[in-house]
């Protein structure tokens, strides 16, 4: 519950402080992977509407084509979490970077 707790309070922060990205993953995944679901099977339905023998045919390619669609969508969000993971090993207080960007910019250290 603290996890989701958290990802409502990265959406919500207007400072752009945390990223709500990386909590959002499983999240992301599970919605991907139902809405694939939900097409593949409005595919196969349509497919048996038209004949049994459309419908089989379908059937099999929706189950290639919603595998293809599990391995993108992992992929994809793999690759996302690990650049969240980079930035945050490469700056891991953003606190302490905007501090001294406000330094920079009020003239600390500044000509």
């Amino acid at each position: 519950m603290a996890d989701a707790k958290s990802m409502w309070e990265g959406l919500f922060d207007f400072s752009f402080r945390t990223y709500a990205t990386p909590r959002m993953l499983k999240f992301l995944y599970a919605l991907h992977l139902l809405v694939g679901l939900i097409a593949g099977v409005a595919w196969v339905v349509l497919g048996f509407q038209q004949t049994p023998a459309q419908g089989l045919v379908t059937l099999l390619a929706a189950l290639f084509s919603y595998f293809l669609w599990i391995l993108y969508c992992r992929i994809a969000l793999e690759v996302l979490g690990a650049i969240f993971r980079m930035t945050e090993a490469i700056a891991p207080d953003r606190s302490a970077s905007s501090r001294d960007l406000y330094a920079t910019e009020q003239g600390v250290g500044v000509r």
